[in-house]
């Protein structure tokens, strides 16, 4: 019984082994980000939306589940091909239950603000992990538009309660954080409210959203770091194919960089430069990373990346470049504990309230493997180990995706095997990392820690 307890605490674990260099060609799944989103201007739009190459990770299947509960129909027609009958922006109906979006915070915040402008009451909820991550900085500007929204702890944790129904009044929002997802959450209230809606960043974060409003025929204006929507738009279904997630395509490419001999191609990745902050990265480390056949796919520009092995040395990460990176720094930190020389990433407190802690997780982790690590308050620093890390351990994924993936890759570099505990939510975001990497030459498999 007692063992049967831990195999449970420990969920899916994952073990990898010293091996040869990676070399292939991948096509990595599409775009998480651009996929949910695909959804939701589909589920807003007039007609019908056919989109290829959507992510089937969790998150996004979650997406799907709760604009189906709100009566858009929705058919899937082949592998990552949907087609999504649009009902416009008044034409949701409110769902039956709680809509239950697992473990996806993009999901959350922009379905809260989108709902605040419906006419019916909706609730809003998630796995564990979701139910801690804040939600306060999305409902506060909300509430200034005249959101009816409750919620744990004054509303800054789900599950949300979200009474639609009222009018609400345009903003002009000067964004305390940096973050797309707040971002987003505003304009998608934006347009189903009278008169011009804006947010303003301090810095520049991922633009799908104006993207994909745009090209379904929305008004969005930007000035500078200010974006602006002008109010019920006629969207128009559009024919969509998703982009490759520069976020997935990330781990071959610094297991690439980091395992000697290797050489991959990775197609079709998405380039938008509000997303590539690691390829400046990387490339300011001595990373070689050529881009091929340039191009732009459903508005967003694509390439096919070449990466080989190249020795890497430590940089002081500019702040600049942080908020282009947020999801790629547990992969980072990875690439940079094996760099020579110092590494210093400051500016990345966002990194606290992610599905995890990732600094907290990601300065453990990389310990137990043997790095020298030093925790601080909004990043780390790293004394990176060219000549490789210890490993032969068991470290703790802290049930999230990205840790989880990061610490894998580093396990390429360690001169033992590394065990990965609770890897269960990998498939939230790269449903076939394992099969992928194992196809590249990646000695992975299910194991015991």
């Amino acid at each position: 019984m007692d063992g049967e307890r831990g195999q449970e605490k420990q969920g899916r674990v994952l073990r990898v082994s010293p091996g040869g260099a990676l070399v292939g060609r991948v096509v990595p799944p599409g775009d998480k980000s651009i996929s949910h989103r695909a959804v939701i201007f589909g589920a807003l739009a007039e007609g019908r939306t056919e989109v290829e190459n959507l992510l089937e990770g969790e998150d996004v299947l979650r997406t799907l589940a709760a604009f189906r509960a709100m009566h858009v129909e929705i058919q899937q027609r082949g592998p990552g091909r949907f087609s999504i009958d649009g009902v416009g922006l008044e034409g949701l109906t409110e769902p039956e239950d709680l809509l239950d979006l697992g473990n996806s915070g993009t999901a959350m915040r922009l379905l809260t603000g989108l709902l605040a402008t419906q006419p019916f009451l909706s609730v809003l909820t998630g796995d564990a992990s979701l139910r801690r991550r804040p939600m306060g900085r999305v409902v506060e500007p909300l509430r200034r538009m005249g959101a009816r929204i409750l919620g744990r702890e004054s509303g800054r944790l789900a599950p949300l309660v979200i009474h639609g129904g009222d009018e609400l009044l345009p903003i002009d929002y000067a964004c305390p954080v940096v973050s797309a997802q707040v971002k987003s959450a505003v304009l998608l209230a934006g347009i189903n409210t009278p008169g011009v809606t804006s947010v303003t960043e301090s810095a520049p974060t991922r633009d799908h959203t104006e993207r994909m409003l745009a090209a379904f025929g929305g008004e969005v204006e930007r000035n500078g770091l200010t974006v602006s929507v002008g109010c019920w738009p006629r969207l128009r279904a559009q024919s969509l194919r998703i982009p490759g997630d520069f976020s997935a395509a990330a781990f071959p490419l610094v297991a690439a960089l980091i395992v000697p001999g290797s050489e991959l191609r990775i197609d079709n990745v998405g380039i938008n430069p509000t997303r590539t902050g690691l390829l400046d990265m990387l490339t300011a480390m001595g990373a070689r990373i050529t881009r091929h056949d340039e191009r732009l796919m459903g508005g967003e520009p694509v390439a096919d990346l070449v990466v080989r092995h190249a020795p890497l040395r430590g940089i002081v990460v500019p702040r600049e470049w942080v908020p282009l990176a947020i999801d790629e720094l547990p992969i980072f930190s990875v690439a940079a504990a094996l760099a020579e020389g110092e590494t210093l990433l400051e500016g990345a407190g966002e990194l606290r309230v992610k599905e995890s802690d990732r600094i907290a997780a990601m300065v453990d982790g990389l310990t137990r493997l043997g790095a020298q690590v030093e925790e601080r308050p909004d990043g780390m620093r790293i004394v990176g180990r060219p000549q490789g890390m210890t490993g032969g351990v068991t470290v703790d994924s802290w049930t999230d995706h990205r840790v989880a993936m990061s610490l894998l890759i580093a396990g390429l570099a360690c001169k033992g095997s590394v065990a990965v505990t609770r890897c269960d939510n990998i498939a939230t975001s790269f449903p076939g990392f394992v099969p992928m990497m194992q196809g590249l030459g990646l000695n992975l498999s299910e194991g015991f820690a």
